[in-house]
């Protein structure tokens, strides 16, 4: 590269904009916190602020915060009855939470291959696998774009098995005029720092069922029966006394989030709907630039759906270009040169989950569990072709640190020029054969 793209790009580095962004408004949410001495409880003010505003942005009737994605997964799970030796249909492609989520539950994740357009859950291999012992079903939207849910619906309603979104990605994605959180029996949504709505670290779980929220609170504290009208009882002056049974019904944990959390994350609420267009302007404009170039594949949106664009993904075919390389050496030099010229390109999971080790090894809870309670199952990856083919040919544009939600247009429009001039000299930079 010339010594004008490197001094270009020095530049380039510096004018990304890192995200979470802090605004005035957010630090006064927090500091609010602070001078009201109140900082936890599970009747706590900003808390139960930020559980009403959220169901009602999301389109649902009950919401309880978490202090992650994965606790917010995993009393869902709870609350539908999920058990020792039960089996839970989970995506290849997706965070290693989703499949965690199920084994803290002593169940067994049965892991489907996705379909290659929104990279979701396969209908059709989702299907194949459900036996007696599948008592749910976690789609997750990938990237923040949603997946064929309508399909996966009416599987799961023909076998009677509830739906757990997996939505920690997709704060605010539409489907078929409806958010994504609002479709299936209940839904999560993690807070962490890279995601669209953060607050650090903090998740939600929710729910159009009173009785599910109900079952999934006592999980989230303890394994305490607390109920709605507890709330009555509450003194904010005197926060940490409320009388309590103290008397766990079942096995619980404790799960709750904090005020400080709450009140950033009801704060960053407010700007989620901006963020997420911005997110789709640039993803737009990269789409339209980047699918002019012969084998580049850019992020796909079905009608029915709306993106909010947690990452963007690229996939590469290099035969395109009358080159017959291994995609993972195509995908490995992009994401150097790239990076060499400031571009933001990073991996995000090498492998389906099903090949990490906790799973591939089922090292479990030790002593075989919980896998020795239920049928025999088997992780070989060749089961999941298209996870495999995704990840050995793609990379995302943008990190968490940098993400896409945050950054100006000309970020982007850089971006896309140093791109198509790295792919239309790929033969000449790809290790000779």
């Amino acid at each position: 590269m010339s010594e004008t793209v490197e001094i270009k790009n020095s530049a380039l580095t510096k004018a990304h904009v890192r995200w979470p962004i802090i605004t005035e408004e957010d630090k006064k949410a927090v500091l609010t916190v602070l001078d009201r001495g109140v900082f936890s409880g599970p009747f706590a003010p900003e808390v139960q602020a930020l559980e009403k505003e959220f169901s009602s942005y999301v389109g649902s009737k009950y919401c309880l915060a978490t202090n992650s994605g994965t606790s917010a997964l995993h009393i869902g799970l709870a609350a539908l009855g999920i058990g020792p030796g039960d089996e839970v249909i989970v995506p290849a492609f997706t965070f290693v939470a989703t499949a965690m989520a199920v084994l803290h539950q002593n169940a067994i994740p049965i892991f489907v291959d996705i379909e290659p357009v929104s990279f979701g859950m396969d209908p059709k291999q989702l299907e194949a696998a459900i036996t007696p012992l599948t008592r749910a079903i976690i789609p997750v939207h990938m990237h923040g774009t949603p997946c064929n849910l309508e399909e996966i619906l009416k599987i799961a309603k023909r076998y009677k098995i509830p739906v757990l979104e997996d939505a920690c990605q997709a704060h605010g994605a539409i489907y078929q005029d409806k958010k994504v959180g609002s479709i299936g029996t209940l839904a999560a949504f993690s807070l962490q720092s890279s995601k669209n709505l953060s607050c650090g670290e903090g998740g939600l779980l929710v729910s159009g069922d009173e009785n599910l929220i109900l079952r999934a609170n006592r999980v989230r504290m303890f394994g305490e029966d607390i109920k709605p009208h507890d709330a009555l009882q509450y003194r904010i002056d005197r926060p940490l006394d409320a009388d309590r049974a103290y008397d766990s019904v079942t096995v619980g944990w404790m799960y709750r989030t904090t005020e400080m959390s709450a009140a950033l994350a009801r704060s960053q609420l407010k700007n989620l709907d901006y963020w997420n267009e911005n997110a789709r302007k640039n993803a737009a404009y990269l789409s339209k630039t980047l699918s002019k170039l012969p084998g580049v594949e850019v992020p796909k949106v079905p009608d029915d759906r709306i993106s909010v664009f947690h990452k963007y993904r690229v996939c590469l075919d290099a035969t395109k270009m009358g080159i017959d390389v291994l995609s993972k050496t195509v995908r490995d030099v992009m994401v150097s040169a790239l990076r060499k010229e400031g571009v933001d390109a990073v991996l995000w999971q090498t492998q389906p989950v099903p090949g990490q080790t906790v799973f591939k090894e089922k090292i479990g809870f030790g002593k075989g569990c919980p896998w020795e309670l239920g049928l025999p199952v088997n992780y070989d990856l060749m089961q999941y072709p298209e996870t495999i083919k995704l990840l050995d040919r793609s990379l995302c544009l943008f990190s968490h640190t940098f993400p896409i939600a945050c950054q100006p247009m000309e970020i982007c429009q850089a971006y896309a020029e140093i791109f198509a001039n790295i792919w239309n000299s790929i033969d000449r930079i790809l290790p000779k054969q």
